[in-house]
């Protein structure tokens, strides 16, 4: 499709064996030996399996144990095929629960139901093939402690934060695909453009990012295209409601490539914006500017975070009240940091964030401009390229 570069060339296999070496350096700074993730993304992270279900239901449990030396796959019997389809050794799933898959040739697979009667029990057997007397870091510990009854006696400690902070600075390959995810929707929000014109519905805008999207390879996660005053609402599904002269249209939008996220706003306005709609949007866009600039290794998410608010504000939107003025992004939409009053986090370099300055309006309307970035040595190195003043769609 035109205005959309090739994908990245990227070897998945490659890039989840750096991301396993990432992860067993910082396990062996860690104050455990061990670790057992338990997100559907630090799963991926660590084993390059990205589970079907997994992502569409927080009830359908996994795990990953990660030793120095070995990996082993705590999942529902459902997932041992895919997972194995997807590169993982057979001989290293623990499979729970009932699911049954038949073969033309002989394969463990077939007897992989009713092994375990859940994941407790399974990450119970996973945990001891690990091996004795180790001490483990698990992630989510805190908010589920029956986790601590599956090492059987082990030392375990929450490893929530470190693991956010492991996955935090992106190997290269991982910005690429960042990069590209981004890029495609981008061109998303172009191509809804270029279809614009007074009476197009909400929908229709929505169609345009979405097959975008698809055509580059992603899979579209959230579509906000909305109009007039349901541009204020923030985060909503698209209607049949036509685009009428005067009015802005607000898209924030973000697929998947490869597992990896993108999430990018931009605003337009049918017709010429009135004074309000200028002076807003030139707010708005003047504290992403004042964030971009400030960015470098060493400055703290929440000076980040300050800036934006005190530049918006100074432009000429009083009060302008935020909870976050952005966040990290890779694996998961929303990673730590949050780009919040209070979080001390200094930035890296290889940090991806997207920053943001959003104002909603109920009644009048919304508007956004949010840009994808690295952090690199010196500053940021931005993902987005589309030109970011307020684009005006001829009536």
């Amino acid at each position: 499709m035109t205005g959309i570069p090739p994908a990245p060339a990227v070897d998945l296999t490659k890039l989840t064996a750096d991301r396993t070496a990432r992860l067993r350096e910082a396990l062996a700074e860690a104050p455990f030996d061990a670790v057992v993730l338990t997100t559907p993304e630090s799963i991926l992270y660590a084993t390059g399996y990205r589970s079907v279900a997994g992502a569409l239901f927080r009830a359908h449990r996994m795990a990953a144990v990660v030793t120095a030396g070995d990996c082993w796959l705590v999942c529902p019997a459902a997932d041992t095929a895919p997972a194995v389809d997807g590169g993982l050794p057979a001989d290293r799933m623990v499979p729970f629960g009932r699911f049954y898959f038949e073969s033309v040739e002989p394969t463990p697979l077939t007897s992989a139901a009713d092994r375990h009667s859940d994941l407790y029990a399974a990450l119970e057997t996973a945990i001891k093939a690990a091996g004795t007397g180790l001490r483990y870091g698990v992630e989510g510990l805190a908010a589920e402690p029956a986790l601590a009854a599956a090492a059987a006696g082990a030392t375990v400690v929450d490893a929530t934060g470190w693991a956010g902070q492991v996955r935090g600075v992106k190997l290269p390959g991982e910005v690429e695909l960042l990069r590209y995810a981004a890029v495609l929707a981008e061109a998303g929000v172009r191509a809804a453009l270029e279809i614009a014109e007074e009476g197009v519905t909400e929908q229709a805008l929505a169609e345009a990012v979405a097959a975008t999207m698809v055509a580059g390879g992603g899979e579209p996660r959230f579509v906000v295209a909305t109009t007039g005053p349901r541009s204020a609402l923030a985060d909503a599904h698209p209607t049949g409601r036509g685009w009428k002269p005067g009015e802005l249209a607000r898209f924030d939008v973000g697929c998947l490539y490869a597992g990896y996220w993108s999430d990018i706003g931009r605003t337009a306005v049918l017709g010429d914006p009135d004074a309000r709609q200028a002076g807003h949007y030139a707010a708005i866009l003047a504290g992403l500017d004042e964030q971009l600039a400030m960015t470098r290794p060493g400055v703290a998410a929440a000076e980040v975070f300050d800036v934006a608010v005190r530049t918006v504000e100074r432009e000429g939107i009083v009060p302008y009240r935020r909870q976050h003025c952005g966040h990290g992004i890779g694996l998961a939409v929303y990673e730590p940091p949050i780009v919040s009053p209070g979080v001390v986090t200094a930035l890296e370099p290889g940090m991806t964030f997207c920053f943001e300055t959003p104002y909603y309006n109920l009644g009048w309307g919304g508007m956004m401009v949010e840009d994808t970035l690295v952090v690199t040595g010196e500053g940021v190195d931005l993902f987005t390229r589309s030109p970011r003043e307020l684009p005006v769609v001829a009536v």
